[in-house]
């Protein structure tokens, strides 16, 4: 019979999420890259020609540490900043060709995540899950702003 600590949902969220960032962490480095990284090329194949703000936000980190990490993708070869034609004063993100070995990887190391956490779990309580846990992010979230912005 699970502690009541064990079977509080808040300390089995934190402790899910710190040991998927840990496998997380541990396949990317196999692959020389860092698993902030490998969001970053993921999020940019599904949405191309965000602004470095904008993967900001969706990261929810700071426009330098955005930057710093473009700097090095760009540095490798596989993100190039466009300038945006309707202003110049943004930068506008894509992958390069040199980037589609490493997507396939990602999508690899995230098939692999993805068989590992739901081992064992029915696939109707994954799509309740999700439900659930996109419900608390909209609900932190919405928190978060509005005590921001009192």
């Amino acid at each position: 019979m699970p502690t009541p600590v064990e079977s509080d949902v808040l300390v089995l969220l934190y402790d899910v999420a710190r040991h998927m960032r840990t496998y997380a962490d541990q396949m990317a480095r196999a692959h020389g890259m860092t698993r902030a990284q490998w969001v970053i090329l993921a999020r940019l194949e599904r949405q191309p020609d965000l602004s470095q703000n904008e993967l900001a936000a969706l990261a929810e980190v700071t426009p330098m540490t955005i930057a710093r990490l473009i700097d090095r993708l760009e540095a490798l070869g596989l993100v190039k900043r466009c300038m945006d034609p309707k202003d110049r004063r943004i930068w506008r993100l894509r992958l390069t060709p040199a980037a589609a070995p490493l997507l396939g990887e990602v999508k690899e190391m995230r098939a692999k995540l993805h068989a590992v956490m739901t081992k064992g779990i029915d696939p109707a309580v994954l799509d309740t899950m999700g439900v659930g846990l996109r419900q608390m992010k909209d609900n932190v979230s919405s928190q978060r702003l509005a005590e921001a912005a009192a």
